[in-house]
């Protein structure tokens, strides 16, 4: 019997009736294989190219042959430059792909490319956000440049969520309110995972796709199993709220207000933030309103806690929530909250060193950046080198722990807030020191080299 592999991250993941609502999509795709082929997913949480590739890939290597398949499924968490141990630069993670396509080629398999599954979120226009920074168009540039075969997850799934809209979407997702869910009852908003209704029908789509695609082996796909139709989320409660505005302004109060814990007064967010808070005894939902009126609501559990997040982006500017709970006798007490979302970052300034100076070979690096940045990223020809906490004075510096060659370099330093990032801001730097062939350095190429700066003689050229 044939082997068909997936390795990838956390959204193809098998799991267990324990972490149910979640779902990957993998776990369902035994129902869509012709009976030849024994399923293996090895996909797995907080797997990275980076990391499956050094921790995990020689053990598929060793275990796969001719006639088996391997689907690739990166590009979801790679290109989050706020996690250094995630991230991976455009040319770093195309690098990868291609080493697992030869690989695998080599030992007489079959690679199959996979895009990135999109996210939940919309914009004010409910158009379907990307969130992965262009890194499926990296996978669809190298499944050309290297002749494998493609699954576009990230195309079908978008055009899934474009077709359910803001008020379905999230049916498909591992987002629950409050309550909901005797696995999460405080609710849990996850835009990322799906839940089984919604790994079950990515699945469907995985095996529609792969079915239509040149260069595998014949009879992969069980046909007769795509014909069986799926269902679609209805839509979300929240949106099935008749007269909302009658809660605001219909009548007196019966309780106090809701509490709003998150965000604080005034704070500063992402357009994607995450509300909470508790409820007065007996209140059974909270609906909110904006300036332009309602947007939205979510149930309280038992415990009178609640939390909300809108399927569509915030966006940028100040704005002003309004919460009011419903309860068997009428309405509690109007909450409010101001807030500010920030929807772009500005690139930090660089102070030191200045453009094209000299530096010797561990430069240090400094600047400032705009209010709230909570750190700045350091990369060098489009790798991660380093990261600069943001003091309360809007000031960062870094220094690398390695020395640096002598020569000219690229540097380039991001801004980061949440998940939004700046544009780079680009400095040339010359580094100066002893040249790698120098005499001074090969005449002591012999001895075994020092990992601290000493005043061992020879000297060899580091400092």
């Amino acid at each position: 019997m044939n082997k068909f592999c997936i390795i990838g991250n956390s959204v193809a993941t098998s799991r267990t009736p324990a972490e149910s609502p979640l779902a990957g999509w993998g776990q369902y795709l035994v129902d869509f294989l012709n009976g030849r082929y024994e399923l293996k997913n090895y996909a797995r949480d907080a797997m990275t190219a980076r990391s499956y590739y050094t921790d995990r890939f020689i053990t598929l290597l060793n275990m796969i042959g001719p006639g088996d398949v391997v689907v690739i499924d990166f590009g979801a968490v790679e290109q989050r430059i706020n996690v250094p141990l995630r991230y991976h630069s455009p040319r770093e993670f195309t690098e990868f792909l291609r080493l697992y396509v030869e690989a695998i080629r080599g030992e007489g398999a079959t690679p199959v490319l996979v895009t990135p599954t999109a996210r939940c979120t919309f914009d004010i226009h409910g158009n379907v956000v990307d969130s992965h920074d262009g890194y499926p168009d990296l996978v669809r540039e190298c499944a050309t440049a290297t002749g494998t075969p493609l699954v576009d997850l990230n195309h079908f799934t978008t055009r899934l969520l474009q077709e359910l809209g803001p008020t379905r979407a999230r049916g498909f997702y591992r987002w629950t309110d409050a309550g909901e869910h005797p696995n999460h009852p405080d609710g849990i908003i996850d835009s990322t995972h799906f839940n089984e209704a919604g790994a079950l029908e990515v699945a469907r789509i995985f095996a529609s796709a792969l079915n239509q695609l040149p260069g595998l082996p014949p009879g992969l796909v069980a046909t007769d199993a795509l014909q069986r139709q799926g269902v679609y989320p209805s839509v979300q409660a929240e949106f099935t709220v008749s007269n909302p505005e009658s809660a605001l302004y219909g009548g007196n109060s019966v309780a106090g207000p809701p509490t709003i814990k998150s965000p604080s007064a005034s704070k500063v967010v992402s357009p994607l933030h995450k509300f909470s808070g508790e409820a007065p005894a007996g209140t059974s939902y909270v609906l909110f309103f904006d300036e332009n009126g309602y947007v939205g609501g979510t149930s309280v559990n038992g415990e009178g806690r609640w939390l909300w997040r809108r399927t569509v982006n915030w966006p940028g500017g100040e704005h002003v929530l309004r919460a009011v709970g419903l309860v068997d006798s009428g309405v509690t007490a109007v909450a409010s909250v101001p807030f500010f979302v920030r929807d772009h970052v500005e690139p930090p300034v660089v102070l030191g060193p200045r453009e094209s100076a000299w530096s010797g070979p561990r430069p240090r690096f400094s600047g400032t950046a705009a209010p709230d940045i909570s750190k700045v990223m350091v990369l060098e020809g489009g790798r991660l080198i380093a990261e600069a906490p943001v003091r309360d004075d809007g000031t960062w510096s870094a220094r690398h722990p390695h020395d640096w060659r002598p020569g000219r370099y690229l540097v380039e330093f991001v801004s980061v807030f949440s998940a939004l990032h700046s544009r780079p801001t680009q400095l040339n730097l010359r580094i100066h020191g002893v040249p790698e062939g120098n005499w001074i350095r090969t005449s002591v190429a012999s001895r075994e080299a020092c990992n601290e700066k000493c005043e061992h003689l020879p000297f060899s050229g580091a400092w």
